[in-house]
């Protein structure tokens, strides 16, 4: 063993003060990532000492970006948020926990502790890292919604949009990240309130989420849907039903030529495969 090695996070810490408070939170998110009082207490005392804010927002990002891809970047969110860290790095990330969202079995969760819950599950799924980004940021609207409407935070796509894109620009976040992100905030809600009974604004849908011409970004979409899901009490991202719903509306979809009347032959596939009759009715 090199004898100039640093051998323990007090060592990390004094060589390269500021990255080393985000590495040893990215270590963190590990399988076996534990906190220890005096590594927190060294890591909170940087923090005060302003070391964070001659950092480069690029270098920042790496090690998010290695925290996110563990396989508990909940760990590394827990450790920047105990230590200071990510009110410091991430406001507009630390600014949604304590703020109440509507739910069913409790009727409010707290968006912070429901967005650690949807990154671990992310990452059980090995998802990529757009999906793990757009989980980590896709919130970030409704911080500030007004308190007479809460839980229910009316607006919020609109005030996140600006925001995540101030965030991708500070970090420099791969493009693939920004989109993923930004399509999340505007359908993730949408896609969990989709429904078989309206095949016409399902076709829509999936013209909108790009799925006939960009499945990679559809399919990481659903992905984080069914982790959103799967992070409220009693669910599991498996047992996502929006996801075979949207699949079988795009199957559907397939065998229909493209033409001037696309989207009318694609809902109508999309009811028949639905049997929806509601939709047959009302365009009968």
């Amino acid at each position: 063993m090199n004898a100039d090695a640093p051998r323990g996070p007090a060592d990390l810490l004094q060589n390269a003060p500021g990255l080393s408070v985000l590495r040893l939170a990215a270590l963190l998110a590990g399988p076996d990532g534990r906190l220890d009082d005096e590594t927190l207490d060294l890591m909170y005392a940087q923090v005060q000492a302003g070391v964070l804010a001659a950092l480069e927002p690029r270098a920042v990002w790496r090690e998010l970006a290695l925290g996110l891809m563990a396989p508990k970047p909940s760990n590394m969110l827990r450790a920047l948020c105990a230590c200071s860290a990510l009110h410091e790095i991430l406001p507009e990330v630390a600014a949604v926990f304590g703020v109440p969202q509507i739910a069913d079995d409790p009727p409010q969760v707290d968006i912070g502790q429901h967005l650690l819950r949807v990154l671990d599950l992310a990452a059980d799924t090995r998802a990529p890292l757009p999906v793990r980004y757009a989980a980590l940021v896709m919130h970030v609207g409704k911080s500030d919604s007004p308190t007479e409407h809460l839980p229910v935070h009316y607006r919020h796509v609109e005030r996140g949009r600006p925001r995540i894109d101030a965030m991708c620009d500070r970090f420099g976040v791969p493009d693939d990240c920004r989109e993923l992100a930004l399509l999340a905030i505007a359908e993730c809600e949408r896609v969990h309130r989709v429904t078989a009974t309206r095949a016409g604004p399902v076709a829509a849908m999936l013209e909108r989420l790009g799925a006939f011409d960009r499945p990679e970004p559809f399919k990481q979409l659903m992905t984080l849907c069914a982790c959103d899901y799967g992070a409220y009490r009693g669910c599991r991202p498996a047992d996502y039903p929006k996801a075979a719903l949207l699949r079988t509306a795009l199957l559907a979809c397939s065998g229909v030529a493209i033409g001037d009347d696309v989207q009318d032959a694609r809902a109508a596939a999309v009811a028949a495969a639905f049997r929806s009759e509601r939709w047959s009715e009302s365009h009968g």
